[in-house]
């Protein structure tokens, strides 16, 4: 079974050096899934040592809707007379690992941080459900937190917000993306408010040759995610070559006249991760097109640091404090 192994030694020096520590402590050890014979039963492996553990909210609640189901966490606070602002959440995973309790720390700290209700997403995963489904999942949630969020919920649909991270690998960012072109396609449109993108897939066109993205051959040997094993999650994912580059498998790839129809938006990057670069692009059609964005690049990081936001690392305790902040500030709430 191959395994994560040792750093390589051209990425030594440029990691965060409390990561290069840990990793050569705990996670030498892990394997890895994309050389694995694949099994559902993969799923159940432990994505890594390091996270927090989920922090008190008000409520914590599952619906059930067509196709997938959503995790509701509400505030402890009191609902104000027009409703709490909404998050809508898509777990990393690579379309393919993660379920509706891979990420219940990072949706407290959003509840909690930004005082907002989170939907938690439990989108179908390939490849048993490949490309469109998990986009179907998106569209239906966001559809139900439109038509039954201010009773069901007690939240203000004035104010949504979409996000993703990467706490597996990086699918949710890449989700997130999608349903804020999907959301001012809609008829009629449904308006968002922002938009929190961590380590977003943008481009699923894109090729280990660092061509357009140099990030993508830059940062071959950084850890957690290899050029290698991206290619196989889009495999699962995106089967059919054709499709990896629709906008809705590629958001880079829409029109800018599509890009002037969405929220602003909040995008961090990892410094050594290969979708760097992909994600700052995304950010530059943003501004291009007239849309408010904050571009973060986290100096030293590899693709995995938000897993590591518990006692760990200071760079993931930071990158999930500055998450809730950029919700909150987006949300009206701080």
């Amino acid at each position: 079974m191959s395994k994560l192994g040792i750093l390589h030694h051209s990425i030594v020096s440029r990691l965060d050096p409390e990561y290069v520590t840990f990793h050569n402590e705990h996670l030498v050890d892990l394997p890895q899934v994309h050389e694995l014979q694949w099994h559902r039963s993969i799923r159940k492996m432990p994505a890594g040592p390091g996270s927090s553990t989920p922090l008190p909210v008000g409520r914590v609640q599952d619906y059930h809707l067509s196709m997938c189901c959503v995790r509701v966490f509400t505030p402890s606070s009191s609902r104000p007379e027009s409703g709490w602002p909404v998050f809508i959440y898509f777990h990393g995973g690579g379309w393919t690992l993660g379920d509706i309790n891979t990420e219940n720390a990072f949706c407290t700290n959003m509840c909690k941080g930004a005082t907002c209700v989170v939907v938690s997403v439990d989108y179908r995963l390939a490849p048993e459900n490949p490309y469109p489904e998990a986009v179907e999942d998106a569209v239906e949630a966001l559809q139900w937190v439109w038509g039954q969020g201010a009773l069901t919920l007690g939240v203000d649909i004035k104010r949504i917000a979409v996000g993703g991270s990467f706490r597996q690998m990086y699918s949710g960012g890449n989700l997130a993306a999608v349903l804020a072109h999907k959301a001012a396609q809609l008829y009629p449109p449904i308006p968002l408010d922002f938009q929190l993108l961590i380590a977003p897939v943008t481009d699923n066109t894109a090729s280990a040759s660092g061509i357009p993205h140099a990030s993508w051959h830059e940062n071959k040997h950084a850890p957690w995610l290899t050029p290698e094993k991206m290619l196989w999650f889009r495999c699962q994912y995106l089967p059919q070559e054709p499709t990896r580059a629709r906008w809705d498998a590629s958001p880079l790839l829409a029109q800018v006249e599509m890009f002037r129809k969405v929220p602003k938006a909040w995008i961090a990057v990892m410094e050594l991760d290969i979708l760097r670069d992909e994600g700052i692009a995304y950010g530059g059609k943003l501004l291009t097109a007239g849309v408010p964005a904050e571009i973060k690049t986290y100096k030293g990081a590899p693709h995995q640091i938000i897993y590591m936001d518990g006692t760990v690392l200071n760079i993931g305790k930071q990158l999930v404090s500055d998450a809730a902040a950029a919700l909150a500030h987006a949300l009206g709430t701080t």
